[in-house]
């Protein structure tokens, strides 16, 4: 989809699309049908509405009008905080991860740090009501995930979904909690306090449903896609036959990514869907480590994608050096010649936790950085020696 022009006048720049959204019956799929036959939400929303039925949209729904209750509702969320966003598919905020999917969401409503959705991911899934040692691995795996970089990825459930976000909180990781409701609909109310706490440390709340959407039992398929559309891999912590994680499994296939499960005993019911897992294919971890060494190439491609465009190569054939963003030269910078620790790399830089870890690991990825015993972090010498 096209990004849409600049505004004229006074307009918002989601000013159409807000009105768009604002019709009823006019959910993610037939959304995403509309944006994708015309050029910009302005020119859907002011075309006949006869070219809404070529676009696939049902005749009832050319004859529904934008709803300036919802379109006023949307406006007041978006404007009540700064941490709040719309970010349309074709704007720079969109994630490219979910650039690829064939039923990639129109538009994203957000609540948090939006940089979120486009730095490193592996999402974590799995049963509502784990064992006592399915949330002490969900929440062990996350902590050692969050502490080497990579964002977690989960849906906010009770059980591991929840384990998964709490343990990278506890090392000021990032996280990333994926909505089957409105932004504004929590859904469970139990995680009402866990969801403020991922705002707060940097991360991000997401939903393609409208603010003031109830939780449906449709939704959380939907929702299961963009899990693990986001992220690298996607690690099945305990899962029973029927669980809905195993969906989530299915679509990050699907999806090309990879798939992790923790095995489990024979005897336990929420190891079997892991198990299952495990024999068509899936990958047994008992690490986080083991999830990291894993999904390096497939971190290291993403690295390359972004920082070496194709055009950027040398004329050998080589390719060329690295861009580094400020924020990774920043880094570098600050370790110097002298082995430095994360903490203190996060005090000099300003930056958080989170966004240390995942320069730090990127850095790495790229040959550029190196960690010693001790959780420290020195420049390689070819670094050093190019500065």
């Amino acid at each position: 989809m096209p990004v849409a022009p600049a505004p004229t006048g006074s307009e918002s720049p989601h000013a159409a699309l807000i009105e768009l959204l604002s019709i009823r019956g006019m959910g993610p799929r037939r959304l995403d049908s509309l944006l994708s036959h015309f050029d910009s939400p302005r020119q859907a929303l002011d075309a006949p509405r006869d070219e809404w039925q070529r676009a696939g949209l049902p005749v009832g729904l050319t004859q529904s009008r934008p709803d300036p209750e919802r379109s006023a509702a949307i406006r007041d969320w978006l404007d009540a905080d700064p941490t709040h966003h719309l970010v349309a598919r074709g704007e720079p905020g969109f994630p490219d991860a979910l650039n690829d999917l064939p039923d990639a969401p129109a538009a994203l409503f957000a609540r948090g740090r939006l940089a979120a959705l486009r730095e490193p991911q592996v999402a974590m899934v799995g049963s509502r009501t784990p064992t006592t040692g399915g949330r002490q691995n969900a929440r062990a795996f996350a902590r050692h995930l969050a502490g080497q970089g990579l964002g977690i990825t989960s849906g906010l459930a009770l059980g591991v979904d929840g384990e998964a976000h709490r343990g990278a909180l506890d090392t000021q990781g990032t996280t990333i909690a994926v909505l089957g409701s409105g932004i504004d609909r929590l859904y469970p109310p139990e995680h009402a306090e866990l969801a403020e706490q991922i705002v707060a440390a940097g991360g991000l709340i997401l939903s393609e449903w409208l603010p003031g959407t109830e939780p449906r039992r449709g939704h959380f398929p939907r929702r299961n896609r963009l899990i693990s559309g986001l992220a690298s891999g996607v690690l099945v912590v305990e899962a029973s036959i029927q669980s809905g994680s195993l969906i989530t499994a299915r679509l990050a296939g699907e999806q090309g990514r990879d798939v992790f499960a923790i095995p489990g005993s024979i005897h336990n019911p929420l190891a079997r869907g892991c198990h299952r897992l495990i024999r068509q294919g899936a990958k047994l971890v008992e690490t986080g480590q083991d999830v990291l060494e894993e999904l390096a190439p497939t971190l290291r491609r993403q690295l390359e994608a972004i920082d070496t465009p194709p055009e950027s190569a040398s004329p050998t054939g080589k390719p060329a050096p690295t861009k580094r963003d400020p924020e990774q030269e920043r880094i570098l910078e600050l370790l110097g010649h002298d082995p430095q620790s994360a903490d203190t790399l996060i005090e000099a830089s300003g930056l958080t936790a989170g966004e240390v870890s995942s320069i730090l690991l990127m850095l790495e990825l790229a040959g550029e950085v190196s960690t010693l015993p001790g959780g420290l972090y020195v420049r390689t010498s070819q670094t050093v020696g190019s500065a």
